[in-house]
């Protein structure tokens, strides 16, 4: 049969109240020693529990550094993706023979007081790139259209713009021809 339980001793059967007397001193120790261990985090693994707040200074110097990426950010995707200063569009073009087209341009700028430069082309049934040129935009007030004639280097199946800007080559407004 088995012996008594003691509270904080061994329930191990047959064993006598004094053996589970010892036993239940050196258990509770144990079990003490264990809680301990086990609630307690290695702080070189871990860190310790206690966290510090940043200081308000730094937290405004970050905030403001991230405000002024963002605007940043925005100011060069504005650029890039918004709307151009300068527009140029091909309106008709129509195949004169098999190495001219003529292409009819319409351009739309933000300083109609400004001359712009827009690059025209052509281009076979391939895709190839047949001829291309660069058309001087007088200043003017609105919207310009302008037409011309492209000289091709084999039969062309389609004339359109290419892209305008306002720096305009100095041989487009001086009319000189380029040397060289």
């Amino acid at each position: 049969m088995s012996g008594p339980i003691v509270p904080g001793g061994s329930d191990v059967p047959g064993a006598s109240p004094h053996t589970a007397g010892a036993d239940a001193g050196e258990d509770r120790s144990r079990k003490a020693t264990q809680a301990v261990t086990y609630q307690q985090i290695p702080q070189d693994r871990y860190g310790s529990r206690a966290r510090t707040r940043p200081r308000p200074a730094l937290r405004w110097l970050l905030t403001g550094v991230v405000l002024v990426a963002l605007v940043g950010v925005a100011v060069i995707g504005y650029n890039n993706l918004g709307d151009p200063p300068i527009q140029g569009k091909q309106v008709a073009f129509e195949v004169l023979d098999d190495h001219s087209v003529r292409i009819v341009l319409e351009v739309q700028r933000d300083d109609p007081a400004r001359p712009a430069d827009c690059v025209v082309r052509s281009r076979a049934e391939s895709g190839e790139e047949v001829g291309r040129k660069e058309v001087l935009i007088h200043p003017a007030d609105g919207t310009t259209r302008q037409e011309t004639v492209l000289r091709t280097s084999s039969r062309a199946i389609t004339g359109e713009v290419y892209g305008c800007t306002y720096n305009v080559p100095e041989y487009l407004s001086t009319h000189t021809r380029p040397t060289g």
